[in-house]
């Protein structure tokens, strides 16, 4: 393949803070000990984070992912996804007999304990978030009935209820402040009493990712997003610089890469999802090089210094 002629200077700016959080890091973790700990094959309910790399990698490993616990046979090993699941799911693992291991993100549970509290109160309660999400679908299934999904500030037109209704809100952890910015503003001027998410129970991965983004795309003529198509916070990363007015591509392998997407364009920007590896984002950087010589600078950012422990099940 010919190289671009680009000038010495030519670079690749990569994103600060990028790739992993404590939640994916801890549920990766969770099934790689189970395998040391107890062999092939561990099931794992839905992907355990979405990022077809690591899924893969695990695989490898004898990991084996599946859509129902109908799937996984009566005593066996599961782990539960980080996206976090319902009661229903949690109750059917129990009477299947099934050993289970929860890598739901803590943040998450954080949301489902507010949510059940609330419930209990007498709180109706909105969810921000997508639908088909599975932490969407985890969230609102903590509980059987009086949470209600909002998707859009269309949504928030049609809610109708009494005005002496007790109302609150959560959102999805992988959405942003800025993202449902409309959303809540639509909610606070509908229903002006309504009870909001305290500022801990929003994700500070997500955000301090766009934030990074937001810093990057005026230095740069094209974004590389290192992320699966299923990754809800990749997708609002690559969204985010096209809305700045930079082409972004995502990616989550090195073939995937085109060269005319880098043909003349001397700065190069490059984050990652919260679920994709900086593995897998090393080796994107080395493919974008491969198109023409280019220095790697980091950005200044925000440096993460979350972790979170494996469960108490596992570890003793």
């Amino acid at each position: 393949m010919t190289k671009q002629n680009l000038s010495d200077d030519a670079e690749i700016l990569m994103a600060q803070p990028r790739g992993f959080c404590a939640g994916v890091d801890r549920a990766i973790n969770i099934v790689n000990e189970a395998l040391t700990r107890f062999g092939a094959p561990i099931y794992v309910r839905h992907e355990i984070v979405h990022n077809a790399y690591v899924v893969n990698e695990l695989r490898d490993r004898g990991a084996v992912f599946v859509d129902g616990l109908h799937e996984v046979p009566k005593g066996g090993i599961v782990v539960f996804s980080a996206h976090g699941v319902s009661q229903e799911v949690r109750k059917d693992a129990q009477e299947r007999g099934l050993q289970v291991y929860d890598a739901t993100c803590p943040l998450v549970t954080k949301v489902h304990l507010e949510v059940v509290k609330m419930c209990k109160d007498g709180f109706t309660v909105l969810m921000i978030g997508h639908a088909g999400h599975p932490e969407v679908e985890g969230t609102m299934g903590q509980v059987k009935k009086g949470v209600f999904l909002v998707e859009k500030v269309a949504d928030v037109e049609g809610l109708t209820f009494p005005s002496d209704e007790k109302i609150a809100f959560v959102t999805q952890t992988t959405l942003s402040v800025d993202e449902t910015k409309e959303i809540v503003e639509a909610l606070t001027k509908k229903f002006p009493n309504i009870v909001q998410p305290r500022k801990q129970d929003i994700c500070y991965a997500t955000q301090n990712r766009q934030d990074a983004v937001k810093f990057m795309a005026p230095q740069v003529e094209v974004v590389i997003v290192v992320g699966s198509a299923a990754s809800s916070n990749s997708n609002r990363l690559r969204e985010l610089s096209e809305k700045l007015g930079v082409p972004s591509y995502m990616v989550d392998a090195p073939d995937q890469l085109k060269p005319e997407w880098f043909a003349g364009k001397k700065r190069v920007g490059l984050t990652a999802g919260a679920s994709a590896p900086e593995t897998l984002a090393q080796s994107i950087v080395e493919r974008i090089q491969e198109f023409g010589p280019r220095q790697v600078r980091a950005l200044p950012g925000v440096v993460e210094d979350v972790t979170f422990s494996l469960p108490k099940n596992l570890i003793d």
